[in-house]
């Protein structure tokens, strides 16, 4: 009897992760879900989506951009590139992003949930963002203003008002999805940090062609549809220019190690128009003092 459990054992613990029945969550949990990314721009909300479903990079993903969050443009595109970096490209496009990455890694269990949905129910999630878009717009916080185009409908699309430079909104997930309060300023609900440049230098991980296609349900994510889903998930690769060098080890660390400050942190989701840099203070002083 004994022998029989522990053949019995291995024979599970054989299965594959493929062969998991795929998730399945209510209207009301995927709203919950995506309430925290729904009023992103559309190019920056697909490679959220696309990024994910691949939570076990996004940790050390977080840290390398919070460690070289000096740098930006060209100069970024190409010390990521040079590094080699071991994660998916979906997840390399959002080095950019240090703060979008920080609140990825910060929240393990909402990561994995929100890539797990995007893989089992592509299309549910699609309809919880319009969900929460229309709340958010019916309440009078979506708007379009000097960072981003809040389409009409019937599908509300949200784009930025320079396809080169993406805003990160800021927002209260508590206060933008409901009615507001007597005397409150509705203008105070979303706020936008500094912008983030995202030139031709890019678009290998997707950047310059990636959007929805809300009617069909359709993620474009680098010119070509998003088609991985749950069964394909292990083995699915999308056709980025950038290929995922493979697993570790990496190449040697060529560029300065720098984290973020608190003050730069909070600048950032504070709304700030120009970025707090004191990496740079710190190099002028030293500088001055030669």
């Amino acid at each position: 009897m004994r022998r029989i459990r522990i053949v019995g054992f291995a024979m599970l613990a054989a299965i594959p992760l493929l062969a998991q029945a795929p998730p399945s969550f209510p209207p009301q949990q995927l709203d919950s879900l995506v309430s925290r990314i729904a009023l992103y721009p559309d190019p920056l909300l697909a490679q959220v989506l696309a990024a994910a479903t691949f939570p076990n990079d996004i940790p050390d993903a977080a840290r390398w951009a919070d460690q070289h969050h000096y740098l930006t443009g060209d100069a970024l595109a190409r010390d990521i590139q040079e590094d080699q970096l071991p994660w998916d490209p979906s997840v390399q496009a959002l080095l950019p992003f240090p703060s979008v990455l920080g609140m990825m890694a910060s929240d393990m269990n909402w990561t994995r949930d929100l890539g797990d949905a995007f893989l089992a129910q592509n299309a549910d999630v699609m309809d919880a963002v319009q969900r929460m878009r229309r709340q958010a717009r019916d309440f009078g916080y979506l708007r379009t203003n000097g960072q981003i185009i809040v389409s009409g409908g019937p599908y509300i699309e949200i784009a930025p008002v320079n396809p080169a430079v993406i805003y990160v909104p800021y927002y209260d997930p508590l206060i933008v999805f409901a009615r507001p309060r007597a005397g409150f300023v509705i203008g105070r609900g979303i706020t936008f940090g500094f912008g983030i440049a995202i030139g031709p230098a890019f678009r290998p991980w997707g950047w310059g062609g990636n959007r929805f296609v809300w009617n069909t349900h359709t993620v474009i994510i680098n010119n070509g549809e998003w088609r991985r889903g749950w069964g394909n998930r292990g083995t699915y690769v999308h056709p980025y220019t950038i290929r995922r060098p493979g697993p570790p080890p990496r190449i040697e660390e060529r560029h300065e190690v720098r984290q973020r400050t608190e003050r730069e942190r909070v600048a950032e989701q504070k709304g700030g128009r120009k970025r707090v840099e004191e990496h740079g203070k710190e190099q002028r002083k030293e500088q001055r003092r030669r």
